[in-house]
């Protein structure tokens, strides 16, 4: 699903148009990237959270050309999905949980 059949199916099922859908959408999409940019956390419970996570510098092999390089450490967007997420995705996985 791209983001124009999302905005479709939100329009549908809430009664818009589709350019207000498409609003909305591009409004949660921009939010959720100036904050985690910011260094803060996103969280949507029972969806997962968004956050800014560090890499270190680290050394790493270029195959085309055989030799070793440095690669500088840097700041990566990270989203680690929520339990009610994960458990839609894999149910039978919700229920060997649910077991223990």
């Amino acid at each position: 699903m791209n983001r124009l059949e999302l905005a479709e199916k939100i329009a549908t099922k809430h009664e818009l148009s589709k350019a207000e859908a498409a609003r909305i959408i591009a409004t949660i999409t921009e939010t959720i990237v100036a904050t985690v940019k910011k260094g803060d956390t996103v969280a949507i419970v029972g969806f997962g959270t968004f956050r800014q996570v560090s890499r270190a510098a680290r050394a790493g092999f270029n195959p085309s050309k055989g030799t070793k390089i440095k690669i500088p450490a840097r700041k990566v967007p990270k989203f680690v999905p929520g339990a009610g997420f994960r458990d839609a995705v894999d149910a039978k996985a919700a229920k060997r949980r649910a077991v223990k």
